[in-house]
């Protein structure tokens, strides 16, 4: 039953005039068979109803499409009431004239008199007391379904809108982060070819691994940890094949599940600065230590490097803010409140903590 309904109410809001008219016939015919015992008959009933119609729409859509979009909505308060109030007296005027000279001469039995517009008009007792209501019950309901309505519409844009900045963001922050992976990496094997090592070959492989897991992989919203685990240790595999026996690395992994799902790349920047200002400097012995442990949903992540006591070029912009910046606005958009951030560092060495909820 629902998927016939489903296509059939869909082609009726795409169109809105047909939505509109079905409205309003709906009301017709549920105005007319509620007052049928007060009329005497459907006839009677249908037709007083129908001829009430025209007050009803022409206020109706002078509220939705001319009082508020140019003066509720402008916050022209003064002004909407105003203009409401005579809108009332003059649609009820409408009202009254109608029935009572066009309706009324179908069932009266004459000789009757008629009342002058001018009677119809300076009677606003008369007016308000049994024309008001008749004409603006269907008209606040009309502009109730307006405004729910376009209040609804308005939170999709918005949450459309904050989705495609989320978007936008992210996307310009991994940007950012690739042309790092691939300038080191490149670099690097630059360096083996020179020096005709056969790790070349082995290096070629680790980045086509990592192009593979940037440029298709991570484009999903979330990934399997142990595919962002992989990334990590090709990276760290690369830096190694660089460095040689000369860098110590610890890389400790404690994962319950491997398919405990994480944001992808998030942790890029706070690896590679850990690479670019660790083990690029002078320090004899150079050490790196990273803790990966997920229990549950939660990561509980660590990195520690050592430095070198003279200041080195920032390349990658982190001790600037550049690529901190980056982690941090990372973690706001995709884990808001979820995350904490702690770095200590000191003259010999640089500790990130972070542990972020992953649901």
């Amino acid at each position: 039953m629902n998927t016939f309904l489903t296509p059939f109410i869909n082609a009726i809001l795409q169109r809105r005039w047909l939505s509109h008219f079905i409205f309003w016939v709906l009301l017709l015919f549920g105005y007319t068979f509620a007052m049928i015992s007060g009329f005497g008959s459907f006839y009677k009933s249908f037709n007083r109803n129908l001829i009430l119609l025209i007050p009803q729409i022409l206020a109706s859509y002078s509220i939705i499409y001319y009082l508020n979009p140019k003066y509720l909505y402008q916050k022209k308060y003064i002004r909407f009431v105003v203009l409401f109030v005579i809108g009332t007296y003059v649609f009820s005027i409408l009202a009254r004239v109608l029935l009572v000279h066009i309706i009324e001469e179908l069932y009266r039995e004459p000789p009757f008199r008629k009342e002058s517009l001018y009677e119809i008009a300076t009677d606003f007792k008369k007016l308000y007391k049994d024309f008001f209501y008749r004409v603006y019950l269907p008209v606040f309901l009309v502009v109730s379904i307006k405004l729910i309505k376009e209040r609804f519409e308005e939170k999709n844009r918005q949450e459309i809108l904050q989705k495609e900045k989320v978007t936008a963001e992210l996307s310009f922050m991994k940007a950012q982060i690739h042309p790092h992976f691939l300038f080191n990496t490149l670099n690097n094997l630059y360096v083996l070819t020179l020096q005709k090592s056969d790790k070349a070959s082995e290096t070629v492989l680790k980045l086509s691994e990592m192009l593979d897991y940037m440029l298709y992989k991570c484009n999903a919203n979330r990934v399997a940890i142990i595919e962002e685990i992989q990334l990590i240790q090709n990276y760290i595999d690369l830096e190694q094949l660089r460095y040689g026996e000369r860098l110590e690395v610890v890389f400790d992994k404690d994962i319950d599940s491997n398919q405990t799902q994480i944001a992808p790349l998030i942790l890029v920047s706070l690896i590679e600065n850990a690479f670019k200002h660790g083990a690029s400097g002078s320090v004899a012995t150079p050490k790196i230590a990273i803790t990966f442990k997920v229990v549950g949903s939660q990561l509980l992540f660590s990195i520690y490097n050592t430095k070198p006591a003279q200041n080195q070029t920032d390349e990658t912009g982190f001790k600037k803010g550049i690529g901190l910046k980056n982690i941090k606005n990372q973690l706001s958009l995709i884990y808001p409140e979820k995350h904490k951030l702690e770095i200590k560092e000191t003259k010999e060495s640089y500790l990130v903590n972070l542990t972020i909820q992953l649901t």
